[in-house]
């Protein structure tokens, strides 16, 4: 296959974050800060990292707070600059990009599917890249999990290619799930003979788990197209990936490099996890939470 070059990518940010109520009454749960920075802007930055230059937001109601995050504001700038505001310039820095940002509306929430779908007219017929709102990608050494997976996809010329981490079995049911092709189950970048949208643990085919991060060819929005609602009547994205390979598509996986690991901001759970993980790693205060914690501990 002709070496190709991925340059777009659409990012789903249209859920309601109701299991992170009341904290995502009035501000988008991708808005929530881990460390001293918002959920979404880590996703940018590793976007940016694997050279994603334009960005497609699938937005929804009480969504704005994204785009007037990485709006410029030279009024702020100003204000900042004539009180001798330097270092606090410097946190603004993110906004001085050449990336690209362009949103549309998902007025009603139909599923993941359906927030893929909105994405057509946005790719045309290029291969592109959706990467979720609400979950962070944390690479130990910097290295881009995306790029990998880019490379790898347009190698093997995949209509689809999923980033997966293992979960525990009994934690199957929450995720959708792969089942690797016979004789692949050992590697760590492998074809995929089918994959279940949160199968019971009896069932499911294994324990390697969609982790946030895709990259599809436009065949995605034929088989979106032809996917059926589920019982709350949306469109399940891994349904449409199953129905690629039934199809005769290629899918592949690649999995989470040692180390790696995926932040899932879905719940009160895992994002206080994730905000404990990122302090900790602060350059700046890192060192006084990790003292605060240790005479915390001996209280407990």
């Amino acid at each position: 296959m002709a070496r190709e070059t991925i340059t777009k990518v659409v990012v789903p940010v249209a859920g309601m974050g109701t299991r992170l109520l009341p904290a995502t009454k009035s501000q988008p749960k991708e808005m929530l800060p881990v460390g001293r920075r918002p959920v979404v802007q880590y996703v940018v930055e590793e976007l940016e990292e694997a050279g994603l230059k334009q960005i497609l937001f699938i937005t929804g109601r009480k969504k704005s707070a994204i785009e007037d995050h990485f709006d410029p504001d030279p009024e702020l700038v100003s204000t900042l600059a004539a009180g001798g505001g330097y270092a606090l310039l410097e946190e603004l820095r993110y906004t001085e990009t050449d990336a690209r940002f362009f949103y549309t509306r998902q007025s009603v929430p139909k599923g993941l599917g359906d927030a893929v779908g909105h994405g057509r007219e946005f790719v045309g017929d290029e291969h592109f890249v959706v990467a979720l709102g609400d979950s962070i990608i944390k690479s130990p050494d910097g290295s881009s999990l995306l790029k990998i997976m880019i490379k790898a996809h347009l190698e093997h010329g995949a209509a689809c290619t999923v980033a997966v981490e293992r979960v525990a079995p009994d934690e199957v049911y929450r995720y959708g799930i792969v089942k690797p092709a016979a004789g692949q189950e050992d590697q760590e970048n492998f074809d995929l003979e089918d994959v279940v949208e949160k199968p019971r643990p009896d069932t499911a085919p294994s324990n390697l788990a969609i982790a946030a991060r895709y990259v599809f060819s436009p065949a995605i929005f034929e088989a979106i197209q032809r996917t059926a609602p589920d019982r709350q009547g949306e469109l399940q994205l891994t349904d449409s990936i199953r129905l690629l390979i039934q199809l005769g598509h290629k899918v592949r996986a690649v999995c989470l490099r040692p180390g790696e690991q995926r932040y899932d901001i879905g719940n009160f759970e895992s994002y206080f996890k994730a905000f404990i993980d990122f302090a900790l790693a602060d350059e700046k205060y890192g060192y006084l939470v990790r003292q605060y914690l240790k005479r915390k501990a001996r209280e407990i």
